[in-house]
């Protein structure tokens, strides 16, 4: 594994005997960790596409749906608050605080009334309608 991407699990500069054991099997680039928080399925039927995102703990209220420009952005805020004075000392904290989001590409023609969203048992599923293309009309110009 690439060192440079190492994350230090700790704040002090002491010796961790644990630390070689942990960075080598366990520390991934701090992009594959962020990639890999909103894994999602994407399947299709006749008339949607169907996609599966897994957000769990997260609360409704913490999540924002946008599309812009064709693309869907899902926008999720995590934050875990404990007191470490009161629990303890982390040797390691693996659970991601944060904001974080995911784009996927639905086409332009796609509004926000051809897509609906729900959240259960930390799945948000989102079913957008198929939208045929709108076909553009060649438009000609006239010679004098």
């Amino acid at each position: 594994m690439n060192k440079n991407y190492a994350v230090s699990t700790h704040n002090n500069d002491s010796f961790d005997l644990w630390d070689p054991f942990f960075q080598d099997f366990f520390d991934f680039p701090r992009e594959i960790r962020r990639n890999d928080l909103m894994k999602a399925d994407v399947r299709e039927d006749e008339k949607q596409y169907h996609i599966d995102v897994d957000l769990p703990s997260i609360k409704k209220e913490n999540i924002k749906i946008e599309l812009n420009d064709g693309y869907l952005t899902i926008h999720a805020e995590e934050y875990h608050q404990d007191d470490e004075k009161k629990n303890g000392k982390y040797i390691r904290r693996e659970r991601f605080t944060g904001k974080f989001s995911r784009s996927f590409y639905v086409g332009e023609d796609v509004q926000e009334n051809d897509i609906t969203a729900n959240l259960a048992d930390g799945v948000l599923t989102l079913n957008i309608n198929k939208v045929e293309p709108k076909k553009e009309e060649k438009k000609y110009i006239s010679i004098n």
